[in-house]
């Protein structure tokens, strides 16, 4: 017999045990022009999170006519791409007056006596639901929305509200340790990043007394004047890897460069930010655009530590336009470098070479353990919407 028959379970269309898209009349109804609501823009939807981000409050005149209406208990997801597949999704709680109002991209849903909010809240986040959703979404590419159609006729499987309520809790408590765990691998995760980065940044900026200082014009050649960017539709696909600013952005089938260089980012929001290095060693058969230097060196082994001491040091003295910010060739070319005698240059490249090799092992253990947390939450879910947790 099948469980979820035997176990009173039913299965209805999300149109059918909710109401999608609650009427913004209500609000009106119950409040003046005047009067405060909660708002929540989309970077305050959380990523499969029950709570919202309630610091912002706006008056109900200024967010009715052009925003998406809710109320306490509404369950939100965000039904445009990339917001839908990353999970963003949660439940109103505690809104200014019980109202809020947010992006025009959210999917707002109520439910009826039969399902809790909590409950569609658990079987939103499931993967499956997100991977069908997904599917389904419509509209030109980087603007995706789920369907109104896919929406409201997927299924749900609930059992009786009490059964409902101690999955709702046993999820409740298993999420709390799964999360607990997950801020632990991603504390570990900073710490082992932050720690090679206080190693490096403490030998490069404690140069000894016999380290020559030189401007990096003077022991780089620039090979800037080779660069040719080629817009996307004028690319013919290859084998070859076309870098930008960041790193590889396309292929193509042909190359203007075959030896080694470092490149490092002429312009973008990275040059400050530092969230990923700007300065990058490539060999072999490559073309450059006009988004990253080129510099040639005499010696590899000078330009690894070349590359290790620019992702070093703060730069910001030398960038120009911080809306846009670029590192032109002139302040690049002055960028002043503390360099040993090439002996001590190769020592200190073996020595963050093995401490890079070793920390990137790490991370990549952290990195599974989070997928795997990851894995976990999903069949814990899928045990709960089968009647098997």
């Amino acid at each position: 017999m099948n469980y979820l028959i035997m176990n009173n379970w039913q299965i209805k269309k999300l149109g059918e045990i909710c109401i999608v898209k609650p009427p913004k009349s209500e609000a009106r109804k119950k409040l003046n022009d005047n009067d405060v609501v909660s708002f929540v823009p989309m970077e305050d939807l959380g990523i499969l999170n029950k709570n919202l981000n309630l610091s912002q409050t706006k008056k109900l005149k200024e967010v009715v006519e052009s925003y998406t209406y809710f109320a306490d208990d509404d369950v939100l997801m965000a039904k445009i791409t990339p917001c839908f597949e990353n999970g963003k999704l949660g439940i109103a709680k505690n809104l200014k007056n019980g109202i809020g109002f947010g992006s025009s991209e959210y999917v707002v849903f109520r439910t009826n006596d039969d399902l809790l909010p909590e409950y569609l809240f658990y079987f939103l986040s499931t993967k499956k639901f997100r991977e069908e959703g997904s599917k389904n979404m419509r509209g030109a590419a980087g603007h995706k929305r789920v369907s109104k159609e896919f929406i409201k006729n997927f299924t749900i499987s609930f059992p009786p509200l009490l059964e409902q309520k101690r999955l709702v809790a046993l999820l409740d408590e298993l999420f709390e340790k799964i999360e607990k765990a997950n801020e632990n691998t991603k504390k570990n995760l900073k710490n082992s990043k932050e720690l090679f980065e206080s190693w490096l940044k403490d030998r490069i900026h404690n140069p000894d007394n016999d380290w020559a200082k030189q401007q990096l014009g003077e022991i780089a050649e620039n090979l800037d004047r080779k660069r040719i960017p080629i817009t996307k539709k004028d690319r013919i696909n290859g084998d070859f890897p076309y870098y930008g600013a960041s790193g590889i952005v396309d292929y193509v089938n042909d190359y203007i460069f075959d030896e080694d260089l470092l490149l490092i980012s002429e312009d973008g929001a990275n040059l400050l930010a530092r969230t990923y290095p700007i300065a990058f060693s490539i060999s072999g058969k490559t073309w450059v655009n006009n988004h990253a230097h080129v510099l040639k060196f005499k010696k590899k082994i000078t330009q690894k530590f070349v590359e290790y001491y620019l992702n070093s040091i703060n730069l910001v003295s030398y960038i120009s336009g911080m809306a846009q910010p670029k590192l032109n060739q002139a302040s690049l070319n002055s960028i002043e470098i503390h360099l040993p005698e090439i002996s001590e240059q190769k020592s200190i490249v073996e020595s963050f070479d093995k401490l890079s090799t070793n920390t990137k092992k790490i991370e990549s253990l952290y990195q599974q353990k989070l997928n795997n947390l990851e894995e976990l939450k999903q069949s814990i879910l899928h045990q709960a919407f089968t009647g098997k947790l």
